[in-house]
């Protein structure tokens, strides 16, 4: 390579750095924005499951022991 071809090529490269930025930083929020989704959706699932147990656990306690079979 010439010094013209390499100035010139390193000219292309700096006129381009922040549309190549953006274009990273963009995706990278997109993959963090699902990450966040799916973490949440984990979350409320087991949410969901401990409401679920807490609710069984209680209705266990409000029957009388000679009752229970477990």
């Amino acid at each position: 390579m010439t010094a013209i071809q390499l100035l010139m090529t390193a000219t292309r490269r700096a006129a381009r750095w922040h549309v190549h930025s953006q274009e990273v930083a963009r995706r990278n929020a997109m993959v963090a924005s699902t990450a966040l989704t799916q973490r949440r959706a984990e979350l409320d699932d087991v949410e969901e499951f401990l409401a679920g147990h807490q609710r069984q656990h209680a209705a266990r306690l409000r029957v009388p022991l000679q009752d229970r079979t477990a």
